[in-house]
């Protein structure tokens, strides 16, 4: 380690001098691979960062991304407060380079004394530096944009930050970048529901700065492709208390049902529909289904007319929204109300898992996992009944339905079918039904059948959910239940070992 360490200071001299050659930074940037950080501090000076920033000045795109990755290295050997205290102009500078990667490397140093709690109240002290990031959410690159509102987001969640980046100065920069273009609006509207994603405190400054307002006010307005961009952000901001509450008493939720009652007689509904029903169903999950689908009985009555349409986008996001509703029990009570035009529509949903293009066959497959899986704390009999009804539904012969796609050659279908076999799998109806069904369990224990890695891993979920249930040894029996067990002992890539006999005089 040490041998390694001397030779990286030694080329780290060499690159260091204002001739140096393209090839001397190339072997550095080798050399460092093999030495930490750390063994590196004490031959670190001032001369040679000064040296490498400005090499990130030249014209050479070889030599400035050799220069990054040195830097990248370099850079992890020093205290964030050393960075932010002695390469703030190399910083400022790195983010209005014209290269990607020097400006990622800015934001990133940046990402490092935000964390740090003794330097990142020198970088609130910096507004330049701030600024600098803020335009950066402004420029062409979406990864250096991303970068920036990460960054900026981690110094929001600093009781100071919110005030420094709330502050008239920094706003007004915020507001004129947006005003830019609209792609970069929308990323400040995705920074602001991050920051107010953090906490009520976030929420208040970003409330009383307009920003969310501005939102709100875009997802109301006529621009239909942009209520169809507006709603996903919307949604974000639901997934937290503070956000559901703030967008309750704003009325947005409300003002959301309207247009989907109005979506009727809108022609060009087909833009924003399938993100505005998204919405309900991402509320009913983190709030309460049974209390979304009696005050919004627009966002149920949608999702059925969705599911039994002709259009494959709609369906395929009515099917992932019964999927989230019926992912906990008291949305799976809530679809059982509806009694036979949700069992009407478990056939349409078990048809399109048969038939349809495959990527909405996967949707109708996970969405039917969701639907079926019961924990076994709430294996009532009540919910057990409505589960095994519910699997009836899905086409006279479910079983062999879902065995027929698992034998698929198409490895995420069989995956898919698995998934399924996997949430019903701690079901005693279930487990009844895998027993009668000829051959089903010998399919099972058979690993010959999953070619790959993914399949391996789904088969050994329902090895797994079948062994882990209190019913299995009394309905499988002892034979086929220590079958079982054995496989979840060998692992998911068990191979047998085949012996063989050395035979004299055999080539």
């Amino acid at each position: 380690m040490a041998e390694a360490a001397a030779m990286a200071a030694a080329l780290l001299e060499r690159a260091a001098r204002p001739d140096a050659a393209l090839e001397e930074l190339r072997a550095l940037r080798v050399a460092l691979q093999a030495v930490p950080p750390s063994a590196l501090r004490a031959r670190l000076g001032e001369h040679h960062l000064a040296a490498l920033f400005g090499l990130l000045g030249g014209t050479d795109r070889e030599q400035v991304s050799a220069c990054v990755s040195v830097l990248e290295r370099l850079l992890q050997a020093l205290e964030p407060l050393y960075v932010i205290q002695n390469l703030r102009e190399e910083l400022q500078k790195g983010l209005c380079h014209a290269e990607d990667s020097v400006r990622i490397l800015s934001i990133a140093q940046v990402g490092r004394i935000v964390e740090d709690p003794g330097a990142v109240t020198e970088l609130l002290n910096s507004p330049e530096l701030l600024r600098q990031i803020i335009n950066c959410i402004g420029g062409e690159k979406i990864a250096v944009a991303k970068e920036a509102i990460k960054s900026l987001s981690r110094i929001a969640q600093t009781g100071a930050g919110l005030q420094v980046l709330f502050g008239s100065s920094l706003l007004s920069d915020l507001k004129n970048v947006m005003a830019t273009s609209d792609v970069v609006r929308y990323r400040v509207y995705e920074l602001i529901v991050e920051i107010s994603s953090v906490s009520a405190e976030s929420l208040s400054y970003c409330a009383n700065s307009g920003l969310i307002s501005e939102l709100i006010g875009e997802l109301t307005g006529e621009d239909v492709l942009v209520r169809a961009t507006c709603i996903e952000m919307v949604t974000s901001l639901a997934h937290t208390p503070q956000g559901r509450q703030y967008l309750a008493q704003q009325g947005v939720i409300d003002k959301i049902s309207n247009i989907i009652l109005g979506a009727e007689s809108d022609p060009f509904s087909g833009f924003y529909l399938p993100g505005f029903v998204k919405f309900f169903g991402n509320l009913a999950v983190v709030d309460s289904p049974q209390q979304i689908c009696e005050r919004y009985p627009v966002f149920m009555e949608k999702v059925f007319e969705m599911a039994e349409s002709q259009d494959p986008t709609m369906v395929g996001v009515a099917v992932d929204t019964l999927g989230i509703l019926g992912s906990n029990v008291e949305g799976k009570q809530v679809l059982q109300k509806t009694r036979s035009r949700f069992q009407s529509l478990l056939s349409t949903i078990g048809q399109q898992a048969r038939n349809a293009p495959t990527e909405l066959r996967l949707r109708c497959l996970d969405a039917i996992a969701a639907l079926l899986y019961l924990p076994p704390e709430q294996q009532t009999e009540d919910l057990l009944r409505m589960t095994e009804s519910w699997f009836s539904s899905l086409s006279s012969q479910p079983l062999e339905l879902f065995r027929s796609i698992s034998t698929q050659p198409f490895p995420d279908l069989h995956c898919g079918a698995l998934r399924v076999f996997t949430a019903i799998a701690n079901q005693p109806w279930a487990q009844k039904l895998m027993l009668d069904s000829p051959g089903f369990v010998e399919y099972v224990v058979d690993r010959s059948v999953e070619p790959d890695k993914a399949s391996k891993d789904a088969k050994y979920e329902l090895v797994k959910a079948l062994v882990n249930s209190k019913t299995i040894a009394e309905v499988f029996g002892n034979q086929y239940y220590l079958r079982l067990r054995a496989y979840l002992q060998e692992g998911p890539y068990y191979v047998k070992a085949v012996s063989t006999t050395a035979v004299e005089g055999a080539e």
